[in-house]
């Protein structure tokens, strides 16, 4: 039976002439002490869980420590490879980018050439050009030379002045030698 502290405090005694009943106070003592002896236990129960409790709460709150100082770990580690990721795509980019100024600064040096030789090449055509049109022009007034020569010989004269195929090539060397076809 649960003794309560009301209980206790309304509680009378018999009263007998020189005091209180004595097997009454004895078994409200006893009541007394096993309610006591419940509730100690009981309070012991709640210190030790009490205890375990407290224990348990430091350890949460160490781990809680640990697990801040991991999360704040991760976090600068986090931010440490964002940063170095960055730095890296920065460096990257530069790299592609001066690269990049390369390719077109030799394209450029390139075409420079290209354009160099094109005009080269143009200045040796109408060189060449040049040199072609005087050399046709050459033969062309000793073509002219010839005929003109021709005509003051007889038909007969011109057979034997004509020559033979391979002649020919002998009168261009000669012509190229300032000869003329009168002195072949």
């Amino acid at each position: 039976m649960a003794i309560t502290p009301i209980d206790i405090q309304q509680h009378r005694f018999k009263s007998r002439p020189f005091g209180y009943e004595k097997a009454g106070v004895d078994h409200f003592l006893e009541l007394v002490s096993e309610e006591m002896e419940r509730l100690y236990k009981i309070n012991q129960g709640l210190k030790e869980d009490l205890a375990r409790t407290r224990a348990a709460l430091e350890e949460m709150r160490g781990r809680e420590v640990i697990l801040n100082e991991t999360l704040m770990t991760a976090q600068k580690m986090t931010d440490d490879l964002k940063n170095n990721a960055r730095r890296e795509g920065e460096i990257i980019v530069t790299d592609a980018q001066l690269r990049a100024e390369r390719i077109v600064r030799d394209a450029e040096e390139r075409r420079i050439q290209l354009i160099g030789d094109i005009q080269e090449i143009k200045r040796q055509k109408i060189s060449f050009e040049t040199s072609l049109r005087s050399l046709v022009v050459s033969h062309m007034r000793m073509l002219d030379l010839e005929v003109v020569t021709m005509e003051k010989f007889e038909a007969k004269e011109l057979r034997y002045e004509e020559g033979l195929p391979f002649d020919q090539g002998l009168r261009e060397t000669n012509d190229e030698d300032g000869l003329k076809p009168e002195d072949v």
